[in-house]
């Protein structure tokens, strides 16, 4: 028997308990009714736990606790999928907070499952007794006034969550309607009952799945939400709590867990778009997933289609008349997530997403998440600027097999070089030294590459940056209020120094920048 939960233990228990769920997954599966019936919590949990483990695997063998802990807090929040496994994964933090800096004796790992219980319960908005809460609050209780050595705690928690479970059918209406115990509660108790088997150095073969009723037959609840929305979100605590209060009034099962500028956000809701939106509104959202759970969706246009995304009438025209369907946006601003879904949904069953702007690569990709779980094939293509959108449409062939369009496209994109030239309208420090307002930058892949006073100079100088020995073609894109004078000294000056160079110039009308620039 072990008297202290030593790293190495630690690394054992969630190895253990990952391969445990693995083989219970599909038992746990079955008992899933709640909150929604959609048979994943077993792989979830498995998937969560799995995630802990892979991190722990990276560490040396003479990692301390501290760096051990928070490895396996840090793998469980990135990790974590589905309800239950959002809230387990919020237990392991509230353990690895506790036990970073203990011993991790008996004493320690009461503490820590009494601090885990507390954190996860506080991470739900909306907390329903008979669910794994219920569980995680009975092994808490069972040792909140214990004082004992290490195996005695840990099989007290173990014994208390298996006795805790199976109360849950008579907790929850819609456990009890199915003849089940909570799912999620089902994985946790075999979490618990592994950590009793490690520090007590006697493996159990099996941990038993109490079996559903034999008439068991899960079917929705009424009213229940359309999507299950995850995502990774970068933001700071007051921005969380707006979101909090914002996605509570949007659906149900919300669990935000993490902290330290990193969070991880779960909830299920009819509008996957608001919820996204909602992201976008408090940080940066990442590792975006929705899962269809029912309700209606709006069934795509069939064919192949490309969605572009523009700023500018010009632009908006150049698009139009390649044939996407086009989402205009305001420039230096994202379009609404809601346009750019309704426009994937109308554009074809097989369509490839043209952001056109790295800003505008996150509503992208989530509308196209949502897009594929009601059954669209979509690629967003890396676009960062219309430039390349255009390129990437000028290859485009829909009776190609859709993979090779994408790879055609994405290549086409990729071997343009994109620039710009804009007036600077506040003072910054940029790649290219400080500029004021009034400097004119001259932007070459994303960078400031040079900083001038002329917008003419700057621009001629950015197009002989641009082009190399293999570039043949150049196009010019003029803004809104350059008209056509400044593409014509560009065109000009490209006509002296390299007439082998094919130009094209179009009127685009955006709004920020008096010319864009591609070299292919």
């Amino acid at each position: 028997m072990l008297k202290v939960l030593d790293p190495g233990a630690v690394r054992g228990w969630v190895r253990r308990s990952a391969d445990a769920l693995a083989r219970a997954r599909a038992e746990i599966d079955a008992l899933n009714v709640f909150p929604v019936p959609d048979g994943d919590t077993g792989t979830n949990l498995h998937l969560t736990m799995l995630a802990a483990a892979d991190a722990l695997a990276g560490l040396a063998e003479d990692a301390d606790a501290d760096l051990t802990w928070r490895t396996l807090a840090q793998g469980a929040l990135l990790g974590a999928r589905g309800n239950s496994g959002v809230i387990v994964s919020q237990a392991l933090r509230g353990m690895a907070e506790v036990l970073r800096q203990a011993e991790g004796r008996g004493d320690d790992v009461r503490d820590a499952l009494v601090r885990g219980a507390e954190m996860a319960r506080s991470a739900v908005v909306r907390p329903v007794e008979g669910t794994v809460l219920s569980v995680l609050a009975a092994a808490a209780d069972a040792v909140r006034e214990r004082d004992g050595d290490l195996p005695e705690v840990a099989g007290s928690a173990a014994r208390a969550a298996r006795q805790a479970l199976l109360r849950t059918t008579g907790q929850l209406d819609v456990l009890g309607r199915n003849g089940v115990v909570d799912a999620g509660g089902a994985g946790l108790t075999i979490i618990l009952e592994i950590l009793a088997d490690v520090v007590a150095d006697a493996y159990a073969e099996r941990h038993d799945v109490p079996a559903p009723a034999s008439d068991h037959r899960p079917a929705p609840e009424q009213g229940q939400p359309g999507y299950e929305v995850m995502y990774l979100l970068d933001a700071g605590q007051e921005a969380i709590d707006r979101l909090r209060a914002e996605l509570d009034g949007l659906g149900d099962s919300l669990v935000i867990i993490g902290g330290d500028g990193l969070w991880n956000v779960h909830v299920h809701v009819d509008d996957a778009g608001s919820a996204i939106e909602a992201g976008l509104g408090a940080g940066r959202p990442h590792r975006i997933k929705v899962t269809y759970l029912g309700g209606r969706t709006q069934e795509p246009s069939r064919g192949r289609g490309v969605v572009a995304v523009a700023a500018g009438d010009g632009l908006t025209g150049l698009f139009r008349e390649a044939g996407a369907v086009v989402v205009r946006r305001e420039p230096g601003a994202s379009p609404a997530l809601a346009a750019v879904l309704a426009a994937i949904r109308g554009a074809g069953t097989e369509v490839v997403v043209l952001p056109n702007d790295s800003g505008v690569r996150a509503v992208a990709v989530a509308a196209a998440e949502i897009a594929r779980e009601e059954g669209v094939t979509v690629s967003v293509l890396p676009t960062k600027a219309s430039v390349q959108g255009l390129a990437a449409l000028a290859v485009h062939d829909p009776l190609r097999r859709f993979d090779d369009d994408v790879v055609a496209m994405t290549d086409a994109a990729g071997h343009t070089r994109h620039g710009h030239v804009w007036v600077a309208n506040r003072e910054a420090m940029t790649s290219a030294g400080l500029c004021r307002p009034g400097d004119v930058l001259g932007v070459v892949d994303g960078d400031v590459s040079l900083i001038g006073t002329a917008v003419a100079e700057v621009a001629v100088e950015v197009v002989d940056r641009m082009v190399s020995a293999s570039s043949e073609l150049v196009t010019l894109v003029s803004g809104a209020d350059s008209g056509g004078s400044l593409a014509e000294v560009v065109q000009d000056h490209l006509g002296v120094v390299r007439p082998d160079i094919e130009v094209v110039h179009y009127e685009g009308g955006q709004g920020g920048y008096p010319l864009l620039i591609g070299v292919e």
